[in-house]
């Protein structure tokens, strides 16, 4: 797939990532589940809360004990709990999309998450997110088998 076929930064799902990243760390950070999160947001707010919003939060969580197993056996040098907190969510959302979302492309899963880290991370973080997620993408077969 060619760049220009990637969806755009702002596209609907790339803004349903941020939105999940962003209940996904409310969750960590108030030591709440995600969906109360979920809940909290839709009962306090006007926000509309997109379908794959919800289907990445749901995914996840349903998910992310093997997702961080995946996260801590590739991620040379750094636990879990080393990684800035906003890093260690843009992973695990970049690690569903691109290992349990076949609707998603394998490089828009990367390149999203990759976004995210710009925006949002370290300077060093969008480096890091992509070779993590570039080796999980080269390992798929096996990790998925």
């Amino acid at each position: 797939m060619a760049a220009k076929d990637f969806p755009k930064p702002n596209s609907a799902r790339s803004k349903a990532r941020r939105r999940a990243l962003d209940i996904l760390f409310e969750s960590e950070q108030r030591a709440v589940s995600a969906a109360g999160a979920i809940q909290q947001r839709r009962e306090s707010t006007d926000q509309i809360i997109n379908s794959y919003t919800v289907d990445i939060v749901e995914g996840v969580c349903e998910l992310q004990e093997t997702i961080d197993e995946f996260l801590q056996t590739y991620s040379q040098g750094w636990t879990l709990d080393r990684m800035p907190s906003v890093d260690r969510i843009i992973l695990r959302i970049g690690s569903w999309e691109l290992l349990y979302n076949d609707d998603v492309p394998d490089g828009v899963a990367v390149s999203e998450a990759v976004e995210l880290a710009k925006t949002l991370s370290t300077d060093e973080s969008p480096q890091f997110i992509n070779g993590l997620l570039g080796r999980l993408q080269q390992l798929k077969p096996t990790l998925l088998a």
